[in-house]
């Protein structure tokens, strides 16, 4: 948020940028793209770009107190996800 107060214009990054932001690999990253399990992303042109914002925003979704801590929400695995692929989930 400080680049857009400085008015600077918000931050992009690709999928290998964004993965190692997060700690992932960008095929997990990927998997979470095609399940809808991951962070928000645009596609400009051919390209696929996340907001530095959303990438910290989908991270913090899954911040617990402590490892028994159930929490609200949380991170989904990389898969497909009941209801998330209209009864694709499990089909091959």
């Amino acid at each position: 948020m400080a680049a857009q107060q400085a008015g600077l214009p918000p931050r992009f990054l690709r999928t290998p940028e964004a993965a190692r932001f997060l700690g992932l690999s960008g095929r997990t990253l990927e998997k979470h793209r095609t399940y809808g399990t991951g962070p928000a992303f645009l596609k400009l042109g051919g390209r696929v770009v996340y907001a530095l914002e959303e990438l910290q925003r989908w991270a913090e979704r899954g911040a617990k107190t402590s490892t028994s801590d159930p929490g609200h929400g949380g991170l989904s695995a990389a898969k497909p996800q009941a209801g998330r692929l209209g009864g694709m989930a499990g089909s091959r």
